[in-house]
């Protein structure tokens, strides 16, 4: 019975996060936001159409946008991530003329770019505008011989989300500067932690919340593995996070990760979080995660650790917190996510595709509009950006969001990023779990990840 109840929490922990389904602007399906459309005087119908595979439902609204302003017919299907590298593979493989426009996030890039997904954007003339976008974000797009292959329309540096009421309570200030002192290394993270403790709050949901700030540093470095000193002090943060009971125990876009973000929730266990104790499906709706918690123990969080895609998930969940959050530095640069958007190289209409590209990341009307729209999200191109840096956003104290968004962005180190980050980052966070929840120690945990990763990449070579 645990094991059937466990699948089902992974079932719907799936179904919350990810998304199916297919959206043809032709047919005029609605979006589930407000209409792309407003303002504009559609034009006339031009006879040309581009086929789109998406993985999230932004492109959706610039889909429909560009087909208000040009005229061409724009077919938008969104796809699951666990599934769409492999649809777009296949449909290579199999000599496919659609999708004309794809997508991948940032640690998809490296295999498909491997195996000729995307085309040549310099071919279309992309190295002119090399300047016009946030530095990462372009070196995100290139491949491994510097060719640009996709370009993103927004930037996604991490900070940390904070509740400013609690700050006041607790430390006496709430100023953004000052409370990134709290969070400025590891060994702080931890003293933070018990201060919040000690005056009856919790620092995170659970220690998930730093993995943004896990070593701003390259996993594999001239051939080596580097298993660095701040990836190690990271993984006794974890741990002493988790057994010190610090944290709330409520996994990532569980349903008391988003109630955190409003008040109170309950304080699970340790073994709720992972699953060895099933008497709390922390998947359920909110009523019945309230009514299996009742009667249990409450405290509010403090922070959260997000890109700044965040910005869009706390403002839907905030509810009466609203206004009294903040967002600060981390204690290393990191970023997460981003649709970075291209041309398949099968593609026959690589022209038309590379102006519906350049109206979705170059475009400074649609930038502008993406910012209002979205209610809070950045875009890369830097002279919107910086048009909008003093902008103040009323959910979080009318706080500057995209200065210090665009200061996030300038610390990111792209140079630092691997092929091998995916694979060999999710043994890591395997071994530190297996530490923190006392399947091993620490010794034992790390040979088992140098065992992981030879295994997976012998041309690796490895100090232990």
């Amino acid at each position: 019975m645990k094991t059937v109840k466990k699948l089902l929490a992974l079932t719907l922990a799936l179904v919350m996060v990810l998304s199916l389904g297919a959206v043809a602007f032709a047919d005029e399906e609605a979006s589930t936001k407000a209409d792309p459309t407003e303002g504009i005087e559609p034009a006339e119908p031009n006879g040309e159409k581009l086929v789109v595979w998406t993985l999230a439902d932004d492109l959706v609204d610039f889909g429909a946008r560009y087909q208000a302003v040009t005229g061409t017919e724009m077919e938008v299907v969104v796809i699951a991530p666990e599934d769409y590298p492999t649809k777009v593979q296949t449909a290579l493989v199999g000599g496919e003329k659609e999708p004309d426009i794809i997508v991948g996030e940032p640690q998809m890039l490296g295999d498909m770019f491997s195996y000729g997904a995307f085309a040549d954007l310099d071919a279309l003339g992309a190295e002119d505008y090399a300047d016009q976008i946030v530095d990462y974000v372009w070196e995100v797009g290139k491949d491994s011989d510097g060719v640009q292959r996709a370009i993103s329309f927004q930037i996604t540096p991490a900070g940390l989300f904070y509740r400013r009421d609690i700050a006041e309570t607790v430390f006496g200030t709430s100023d953004p500067d000052e409370i990134g002192k709290l969070f400025a290394d590891y060994p702080t993270i931890l003293d933070t932690a018990q201060k919040l403790k000690d005056a009856g709050y919790r620092i995170f949901s659970s220690d998930s919340e730093i993995n943004y700030f896990s070593g701003d540093e390259a996993w594999v470095v001239d051939g080596k593995l580097n298993l660095s000193q701040a990836r190690l002090d990271y993984m006794d943060l974890v741990v002493a996070l988790y057994q010190g009971d610090l944290t709330a125990y409520a996994n990532q876009w569980s349903t008391p990760w988003y109630q955190a973000m409003s008040g109170p929730v309950p304080i699970l266990t340790a073994d709720i979080q992972n699953y060895a104790d099933d008497s709390v499906n922390v998947w359920a709706s909110a009523d019945e995660f309230a009514e299996a918690t009742e009667g249990l123990q409450q405290a509010e969080v403090f922070a959260f650790g997000l890109p700044s895609w965040g910005v869009l998930t706390m403002r839907d969940n905030v509810g009466e917190t609203s206004g009294k959050w903040g967002v600060c530095a981390g204690p290393a640069y990191g970023f997460g996510g981003g649709t970075f958007i291209g041309i398949s190289e099968l593609s026959e209409k690589k022209e038309l595709a590379w102006d519906f590209v350049k109206f979705c990341t170059l475009n400074e009307d649609t930038a502008e509009w993406w910012i209002t729209f979205s209610e809070g999200d950045t875009v890369s191109l830097k002279s919107v950006m910086e048009a909008h840096k003093d902008d103040e956003n009323p959910v979080y104290g009318n706080q500057k969001m995209n200065a210090l968004w665009l200061e996030l962005a300038e610390g990111i180190d792209y140079s630092k990023v691997t092929q091998y980050d995916k694979i060999i980052g999710d043994a890591w966070g395997a071994a530190i779990s297996a530490v923190k929840t006392g399947v091993s120690t620490k010794e034992e945990a790390i040979e088992e990840f140098y065992d992981t990763v030879a295994y997976t990449y012998p041309e690796i070579e490895i100090e232990r």
